[in-house]
């Protein structure tokens, strides 16, 4: 919340005030009002963003806000969570009340009015673009649609053809529009088509048509946003051919490369004008912890940016247990801490921690 600058000037009766006084008194209330405009002026065209990953409220999550409430899965979170302008992470579950499993092996569902825990913690847009929008068919899909329509919160990367599913979300946002794109690698045979509901499914091999999409809309907004749930769970780093790709997209106009999928955080690099962070892991699940990749710590991401582009990027190293996420601290912190540091200073990136807080380090 912005700071606000109050004067109270009382002329009480009985009190005497010469002239000049008076004046100056009026002269100090005219500079605090200037200078009060002068950060308003400053702050107008900033925006704080905060990027999260995989975002599960299903099965044991579901279960757990039954019983305890929609704020119970942020956690010490939430005070960072509605600091922001927005929100944005990857709905990883359906929100249906549908029992139409599809043929797979893990299928996700919450109650529908889950959304009000996406509300609570200020999630704005929900990338659908990925393996589980469909874990209860069409009829599920449409249910978790329209929960977030009703809720007034935006989507990207699945919808009820093709045109949809690749459509844009564009908003306009303290005088800065932003647009975002959602799209998977993941789940071919669910990729939307002119009647057929479904995602925007995009080859990390064949980008031309995502990256035509880009282009046209980069030369609309001020910041672009691509979210992609792509590649295997429990990868540690990209692999070259994900470079490549995360490397076109931003020079055909992307700003933030949204990426999750691994449940575990890769590298953060900084490219050309923009910032790819390859995989944001999970933000909140029941998930089994594997030991040595520890999928229950990750960061949130956010992102200062203004007219002029990206202005800083602070990183808040998470923690998920008992199905609610918290900020790290101890032994789990400085791993996550060392375990970013080192995989971004591969892809030329250097992650710096300076008075208590993370920071990835920007030209």
């Amino acid at each position: 919340m912005r700071p606000k600058i109050r004067l109270r000037v009382d002329v009480m009766s009985g009190s005497y005030f010469r002239l000049a006084e008076i004046l100056v008194v009026l002269a100090f209330a005219l500079a605090i009002a200037v200078a009060a405009q002068e950060v308003r002026n400053q702050e107008s065209d900033e925006l704080v963003l905060g990027l999260a990953g995989d975002t599960m409220l299903g099965r044991l999550v579901d279960g757990v806000i039954e019983e305890k409430g929609y704020l119970y899965p942020w956690g010490d979170m939430l005070s960072i969570l509605r600091s922001t302008h927005l929100n944005l992470v990857n709905l990883e579950t359906t929100l249906t009340h549908s029992d139409k499993k599809t043929l797979k092996t893990f299928n996700f569902r919450a109650s529908p009015d889950r959304v009000k825990s996406l509300l609570e913690a200020r999630i704005k847009i929900c990338n659908l673009a990925n393996n589980h929008i469909l874990d209860f068919g069409i009829e599920g899909m449409r249910e978790t649609m329209a929960a977030l329509e009703q809720a007034g919160i935006a989507y990207v990367g699945a919808g009820a053809s093709s045109k949809q599913a690749r459509a844009p979300v564009i908003l306009d946002l303290g005088g800065m529009t932003l647009g975002v794109l959602g799209c998977t690698d993941n789940e071919p045979l669910w990729d939307a088509a002119s009647t057929r509901p479904g995602t925007y499914f995009v080859s990390v091999l064949e980008p031309e048509e995502l990256e035509s999409r880009v282009k046209e809309l980069a030369s609309k907004v001020d910041l672009l946003i691509l979210s992609i749930h792509w590649g295997p769970n429990m990868r540690r780093a990209p692999p070259q051919s994900f470079v490549r790709f995360a490397h076109r997209l931003v020079e055909a106009g992307v700003d933030i490369f949204h990426g999750h999928s691994a449940h575990i955080p890769q590298g953060i690099e900084v490219y050309r004008q923009g910032i790819i962070f390859y995989d944001n892991g999970d933000f909140v699940d029941d998930y089994r912890v594997t030991p040595e990749l520890r999928n229950d710590q990750s960061f949130v991401a956010l992102v200062r940016v203004g007219s002029t582009g990206l202005r800083s990027v602070q990183l808040i190293p998470t923690l998920i247990s008992e199905m609610q996420v918290n900020r790290a601290s101890g032994r789990d912190y400085r791993e996550i801490v060392d375990r970013i540091k080192r995989l971004s200073a591969v892809l030329g990136t250097e992650v710096v921690e300076r008075q208590g807080k993370v920071w990835v380090s920007l030209p």
